[in-house]
């Protein structure tokens, strides 16, 4: 194996860049991010998740844990997608980050919310960049997609749809900064590898990908809505907001 490039894809925005370097995380709060996924013996949300949880609905305003579970959940997919796309896109190699090894301090902003001490590692040729790809995102999007659904009782539906709408986000902000920096063919590549996560399950049903211009429809909505102050996204499957007391017209 080889060093992961991820200063490269660093220069498109902190969202694709990571901590490294030596250090002790646990020193400076940092988990090891296999902990948010982890559950109660009675199904509730271990203290991990249950804290990121609970710091963002303080942060949006919301008394509604199952809404700010699903947009915790969001927000930590498109880490998770840009970690991976991009250095695919930029450099042909996808860093290794098992969810064992990778910190997370979900107090802290990104590029400092994920750590890997020392110097990540990518991953071997077997699966071609697609698959890296999609295994580098799974690896953390299937335990964490479990645990959210269990304890928050947010349907698998929604959260993959959420997965998809944070793939997309991640691709349209790696396609512009490409074309902006002339790397025109790394902005197709970086379409395609995204193409490729969301023909497949568990994203094939959670919307649909366009190229001209690039955008992106969901099938499925995050909840953002119920939000106090908050609207619809910007791919959101709704054409307007629902009353905030109820929960018909709300798909997934």
């Amino acid at each position: 194996m080889n060093e992961a490039p991820l200063p490269d894809a660093a220069r498109v925005g902190p969202f694709f860049a990571l901590r490294t370097g030596c250090g002790d995380p646990r020193e400076e709060g940092y988990v090891r991010i296999g902990e948010a996924y982890r559950l109660t013996g009675e199904g509730a949300a271990g203290p991990v998740l249950r804290a990121r949880v609970e710091a963002v609905a303080a942060s949006l305003g919301t008394d509604e844990p199952r809404v700010a579970a699903s947009l915790a959940f969001q927000g930590l997919a498109a880490r998770v997608w840009s970690l991976a796309l991009g250095p695919a896109a930029l450099s042909g190699q996808v860093p290794h980050l098992r969810p064992d090894r990778l910190w997370w301090n979900p107090g802290r902003v990104a590029p400092d919310d994920l750590w890997w001490p020392g110097v990540p590692q990518v991953m071997g040729e077997p699966e071609g960049l697609a698959g890296q790809v999609g295994t580098a995102a799974f690896v953390q999007l299937m335990p964490l997609r479990h645990a959210v659904g269990r304890a928050y009782r947010v349907l698998e539906r929604r959260l993959w749809g959420n997965a998809a709408s944070a793939l997309a986000g991640s691709l349209r902000g790696l396609h512009d900064w490409c074309r902006a920096h002339g790397r025109a063919e790394a902005a197709d590549r970086a379409t395609e590898l995204a193409r490729a996560q969301l023909v497949h399950p568990p994203l094939r049903e959670a919307g649909t990908l366009s190229t001209a211009p690039l955008g992106y429809r969901r099938r499925t909505c995050c909840l953002y809505y119920r939000v106090p102050g908050g609207g619809l996204c910007g791919d959101c499957v709704l054409r307007e907001a629902p009353g905030r007391g109820s929960a018909q017209g709300t798909p997934g």
